[in-house]
Order: structure tokens, then C-alpha cells, then sequence
């Protein structure tokens, strides 16, 4: 079944919705969908621009597609973007993947809406990163989605997080066999400003936190720094590192 994407926004009730997929602290949820709704939404993509500079985008992205493996990807192969926010680098991922059918989720609808009015071949739903299945299964109501895709991956998602270790088990659970999970984000720094200028619940990650969390549910994990990568607003850096996991287990 599909039906309009605005009217399928217009109908979902957020609360109802982040209730009933069992997030952990939906007053948090709700604080950063007012927030991305009133400060982000429709100049989501310069704010990103703005942290990385192009130079910065261009190789966030290589990193992704280049983990991706492109030329292995079969034909109508299924990619899910967690978190994509505006489809800022779903956009640009997708058009160098033509084969691959691409969905991206996020729990903000004002964000969504910014991606469905960019790109019509890719299937945008709400839902929350901390359970990916149960949010699938609200939005197959409306959509075609599928319920295990080959690659599932997550931009500067996991800081917002409120449950992060649960983000690694709900990225495998929609995995097919030997499918892969890609998550980008902030290694650890000191910027607390980012709490509330941001509304980011992390300060980053450390990486053995980051590769302990991961090994809990995946045998094969891999996770290092994206050199000369860093997110810069108003003179403050922060690494950046890439998370690969193969769902063999």
C-alpha cells in the first residue's frame, strides 16, 4: 500500500508513535523533533555544508560509497538510511548507487518532508533508530517497504541517540544474511555547548565504547578515524569515525 506522503504525515501522531515503538525517553525524542522542526529543517543541508565545507562532504561520502562496495551491490539491491534527517547525504549516496533501491527513515517529519520534495526515488517513513523493526512494520501500512535490507546505514545519527547500544541490535535485526551496518559519527570531545545549541545527548563516542557496543551483536566490526575529517562551527573540531559491520553471526 502507498498512500501521499503528506497526508501520511498529517495522519501519524508522533507522541502515539514513539510510544508504541517503546522509546526509551520520548520527552528527549520530542525535544529534538521540536528542535530540527524550528531551527533545522529548511536549512538542514547549509548547516551541514557549513560544518564540513564540501572538501569534508565529498570525502564523508567516499567513505560511505567506498564501504558500500558499489560494484558488488546487486541489482535492486535495498539500502536504508537511519537518521537521514533532510536526505542530505542520502541524495548524493543514492545517485552514485543507480541500482540500489534506497528508504530513509528519521523521527522528524519536517525533515522528511525536505527529502521527499528532493528525491522521488527514495521511499522516506517515520521511525526511531533505537528499533528500526517495530518502525518498519508502523510504516508498511502506508508504504512499500521492505522488512531486511542489505546495507543499513546512519550519518551523524548516533549522538542523538538516547540508547546507542540499542541502535547496533536494532541495525541488525532489519539485516539480511551477511548484510552490512555503516554508522558514521562524532568521536569524544568537550564541546558541551553542543547539548543545547544542537540538541546532541552525546558528546561523541570513544571507540573501544563505541567497538565494544558493536561486538555485542556483530563478529565482524572494524572501526577507524576518517583522516582529515573534522566537524568545525564557530573554530571547534571534532573527529570523525566510520563503524563497519557484517551481519555473519
Amino acid at each position: 500500500m502507498t498512500v501521499d506522503f503528506e497526508q501520511y504525515i498529517k495522519t501519524t501522531n508522533l507522541e502515539a508513535l514513539f510510544k508504541k515503538l517503546g522509546a526509551g525517553d520520548p520527552e528527549t525524542l520530542a525535544g529534538n523533533v521540536t528542535h530540527f522542526t524550528l531551527k533545522e529543517a529548511r536549512k538542514r543541508d547549509k548547516i551541514v555544508l557549513g560544518y564540513f565545507g564540501e572538501e569534508g562532504v565529498q570525502r564523508i561520502i567516499e567513505a560511505i560509497t567506498e564501504r558500500l562496495q558499489i560494484s558488488t551491490l546487486r541489482r535492486k539491491s535495498k539500502v536504508l538510511d537511519v537518521g537521514a534527517g533532510s536526505g542530505f547525504f542520502t541524495s548524493r549516496i543514492s545517485e552514485r548507487t543507480p541500482n540500489a533501491k534506497f528508504y530513509a527513515m528519521d523521527i522528524t517529519p519536517a525533515m522528511l518532508k525536505t527529502l521527499a520534495h528532493k528525491k522521488r526515488n527514495i521511499t522516506p517513513f517515520l521511525g526511531i533508530a533505537e528499533n528500526i523493526e517495530a518502525s518498519i512494520k508502523e510504516a508498511q501500512a502506508y508504504f512499500d517497504i521492505p522488512s531486511k535490507f542489505d546495507v543499513v546505514y546512519s550519518t551523524l545519527m548516533l549522538h542523538h541517540s538516547t540508547e546507542p547500544e540499542n541502535v547496533f541490535k536494532s541495525i541488525k535485526n532489519v539485516l539480511t544474511k551477511d548484510g552490512k551496518g555503516i554508522i558514521i559519527d562524532l568521536c569524544e570531545h568537550n564541546f558541551t555547548e553542543f547539548k543545547t545549541e544542537m540538541e546532541d545527548v552525546h558528546l561523541g563516542f570513544n571507540l573501544d565504547s563505541i567497538r565494544k557496543a558493536a561486538q555485542h551483536y556483530f563478529s565482524n566490526v572494524n572501526i577507524v578515524k576518517i583522516p582529515g575529517i573534522g566537524c568545525s562551527s564557530s573554530g571547534r573540531t571534532a573527529d570523525i569515525f566510520i563503524a563497519t559491520m557484517r551481519n555473519t553471526k
